[in-house]
């Protein structure tokens, strides 16, 4: 069972959380900057009190002055502090698309506008499995400062990012001054693909057109012919090439009449994870062996294409199917 303490201080950081506006960018204020004394801030509070006590009751003006410059020296660090974080703006990149199981990483430009360097700023991901993984960065004056962290994402589809927490102790660790920022940016996760997938299956006839051609279990056409100066890059049949030493090429007539479809309905006795993550290792497959391929999936077809950007496409619609 949940400890009480740590369950009640869960629920009231999710409390404090939502009542934070999403947005990408943010400037720190008096209104979202906090500061409390430290452990070894509060260890100079308790040593401040035994020397004022011990110099009022021996009359020691030594002790006095020494007092007060340590609680002097404590009151211009608690202002050096706050003012490291307040007036920093923070400002957080277009996350790019991850698979799941891969760590998203979240780039963090942090703008200082003012002469003077803020030195020892950190950031984190604000929850429990991150908030050790700390990245520390000085701004310099008038300049900027990029700063990286990563969170996990364990399942497929549009994840908002967590909330971020900057903080710093700078200069004498006496306080801990801190802000939580939540983005508004969603980060898109792939489905993992299938460590061991099969091969891919075979070609469908294009409409129209008649023949016996087929594509073969290992994603080949059985048709090939010697390579011909001008053929393709992706027509070129790599795998025969490194047995033979020689270069063949498939046959464009012949690769014409058929096209490649990865189908969920045909992609095995797996459940709708199962398929998904073969499709994805299939997609990665085709478009790393150069074929046209198109994507079925239930109320959406992708038509057959090659690229980046198709690869993206396809990807793209099986982590939000």
């Amino acid at each position: 069972m949940l400890n009480p303490v740590a369950f009640a201080r869960q629920r009231f950081r999710s409390w404090w959380q939502a009542r934070l506006p999403l947005s990408d960018t943010t400037t720190l204020t008096q209104r979202n900057v906090y500061i409390l004394p430290t452990r070894p801030g509060l260890m100079l509070v308790a040593t401040l009190l035994v020397l004022l006590v011990a110099s009022i009751n021996y009359q020691l003006n030594l002790g006095y002055l020494l007092t007060f410059l340590l609680a002097g020296c404590a009151v211009v660090g608690m202002h050096v502090c706050h003012a490291t974080l307040r007036g920093l703006t923070m400002n957080l990149a277009p996350p790019e698309p991850v698979f799941a199981g891969q760590n998203a990483p979240l780039r963090i430009v942090l703008t200082n506008d003012r002469k003077a360097t803020r030195y020892g700023i950190g950031l984190a991901v604000l929850d429990e499995t991150h908030e050790d993984h700390w990245s520390w960065t000085d701004v310099p004056g008038l300049g900027t400062a990029t700063v990286s962290v990563a969170f996990q994402p364990t399942r497929r589809g549009l994840h908002r990012i967590p909330p971020l927490t900057a903080e710093t102790r700078f200069p004498l660790g006496t306080f801990r001054v801190w802000t939580v920022w939540r983005p508004a940016a969603q980060v898109l996760v792939y489905p993992q693909p299938e460590r061991m997938p099969p091969p891919l299956p075979e070609g469908e006839p294009r409409s129209g057109t008649v023949g016996t051609a087929r594509v073969a279990l290992a994603g080949e056409f059985d048709g090939v012919r010697a390579y011909r100066r001008g053929d393709p890059m992706k027509l070129v049949v790599w795998k025969k090439a490194a047995k033979s030493d020689e270069l063949v090429s498939r046959d464009a007539q012949q690769a014409q009449r058929r096209e490649l479809w990865l189908d969920f309905s045909r992609a095995g006795p797996l459940d709708a994870d199962g398929r998904v993550a073969r499709l994805a290792a299939w997609v990665l497959q085709a478009e790393k062996l150069g074929l046209d391929y198109g994507l079925r999936l239930p109320g959406q077809q992708i038509q057959p294409d090659t690229g980046e950007a198709h690869k993206r496409r396809c990807l793209e619609a099986l982590a939000l199917c």
